[in-house]
């Protein structure tokens, strides 16, 4: 039977802020059909280069892959924002060595996720967060661009979070860059959507969004 494993960030790794609430691993298994699995390996505050870690601790049954990784990624470059007073050509040359690093670090997480031998998806980076500045927005795209370039390349199917957690109370109170329960059920739908209709044997890239 199927068993789903979820690898990456507090995407998936949500409990601590939904509190009373089912984090996305248990509304995951409740959407699946029965005999189906799910196991979190995905850690709260992980970048693209942990999921390495994440990959030994694969249960041996383990038959598709979700990775929702790249958000932390974008963190630690939050502080180009504050460099807007520079020169332009620095700005946007330390904006082309961001993403150069980025799309390096996802590209090798991508090869480890390969080398696993099963099907697998990957999210985006969502971008609809509550009092998230546009500046923020456009760097998130950079990190998503990556994303969407490295998944068509290695034809894996996308989960656009976009598209997913597009309203406000799709993000939790205990902090809003986390997903809520809300945002937590509708992540969950997609991923149950993808891994029950899916044809991963197709090896294309196809982006999901709302069910």
């Amino acid at each position: 039977m199927p068993h789903l494993v979820l690898l990456g960030d507090s995407i998936f790794d949500n409990e601590s802020y939904v509190p009373g609430g089912p984090p996305v691993i248990e509304q995951v298994r409740r959407g699946l059909p029965r005999g189906w699995r799910a196991t979190l390996l995905a850690v709260d505050g992980a970048v693209s280069a942990s999921v390495a870690s994440q990959l030994r601790r694969l249960p041996d049954d383990a038959t598709h892959l979700f990775v929702s990784v790249g958000g932390n990624d974008a963190l630690r470059h939050s502080g180009i924002l504050d460099q807007v007073r520079r020169p332009a050509g620095e700005v946007f040359a330390a904006l082309t060595e961001m993403q150069g690093g980025f799309r390096h670090d996802y590209r090798e997480m991508l090869r480890a996720v390969a080398t696993a031998g099963m099907p697998a998806a990957v999210c985006t980076v969502y971008d609809a967060i509550p009092g998230l500045v546009a500046e923020a927005v456009t760097l998130l795209s950079l990190f998503n661009d990556v994303i969407l370039r490295e998944a068509a390349r290695e034809r894996l199917p996308v989960i656009d979070l976009r598209l997913v957690c597009d309203e406000a109370r799709d993000y939790s109170t205990v902090s809003p860059i986390e997903p809520s329960q809300h945002g937590g059920h509708k992540i969950a739908q997609s991923i149950s959507r993808v891994a029950g209709t899916h044809d991963f044997k197709r090896r294309e890239c196809v982006v999901c969004g709302k069910s």
